[in-house]
């Protein structure tokens, strides 16, 4: 189910303004990669490159190639919608429908999508989706209550399962973490672990530790100052960009020097 993505020379432009230049890089299927690097260097824009995305902000367009398991998702013929549906997102800061159940919350995408489904079809689905997303035992027992009453941390993993409802085969994280206490935290990086044995996953971190923690490769992303384009300075396992990457800056960063 789950699909590798092969990126090559691509430039990401909001009108005239080149953001992320010429990236190159393999996403590999079933694994977490990591995306590190200082505020404003291009990550979150390449992140949402890889599900087209960023072609809805007005302006903004992509050169170059993403290949999903032979098939570039940027074809003229590829519908977008489509590729969104196979790569799902999470956003920074949670966002289930305020006014919609837990339940509607997680069948949200589904009916996005048109599909018709049954009553019984969509309460397994709602079940393996809480499941999945790690939340069934906590919210099991007040699916109708709205999304917007469980805690930070709960709303999070609700947009997870509200995510892998509609079965995507890759999962892009954009900070997903930043908004939230420590111990959601490790809830959601121990769901990461679990979701890479079905999911692709693309996670964008500004905590070097949970970069090491969750994802088997990390990709680092500088900027050479304001105005310029950012740049995927390297990329690796993790291990090895943590303890002996190749490039300076990587270490600069890495260390805290800088960023």
């Amino acid at each position: 189910m789950s699909k590798r993505i092969d990126v090559s020379d691509l430039n990401v432009y909001y009108g005239d303004f080149l953001a992320v230049e010429g990236v190159n890089m393999t996403i590999e299927a079933r694994s977490v990669t990591a995306l590190i690097g200082p505020s404003g260097c291009g990550k979150s824009t390449f992140l949402r490159t890889l599900n087209r995305m960023h072609e809805v902000i007005p302006g903004a367009y992509v050169k170059g190639k993403a290949v999903m398991d032979g098939k570039d998702l940027y074809a003229p013929h590829v519908d977008p919608v489509e590729v969104r549906r196979q790569i799902g997102m999470v956003f920074q800061r949670p966002n289930p429908f305020p006014t919609m159940s837990i339940a509607d919350n997680v069948l949200a995408g589904v009916k996005l999508n048109n599909r018709r489904i049954s009553r019984s079809d969509a309460a397994d689905m709602v079940e393996r989706s809480l499941t999945g997303a790690n939340l069934w035992n906590e919210v099991k027992d007040r699916l109708d209550k709205p999304g917007s009453s469980l805690s930070g941390g709960q709303q999070q993993r609700l947009c997870i399962a509200r995510a892998i409802a509609v079965q995507p085969e890759v999962l892009l994280m954009d900070e997903p973490c930043s908004a939230l206490d420590p111990i959601s935290t490790l809830a959601i990086e121990d769901l990461i672990h679990e979701l890479k044995n079905d999911y692709t996953i693309v996670i964008v971190t500004h905590n070097m530790q949970q970069a090491a923690r969750v994802s088997d490769r990390t990709g680092f992303f500088n900027i050479e100052g304001t105005g310029k384009p950012g740049h995927l300075i390297e990329m690796d396992d993790t291990t090895t960009m943590f303890s002996s990457p190749s490039q300076k800056a990587t270490e600069d960063y890495i260390s805290g020097r800088f960023g």
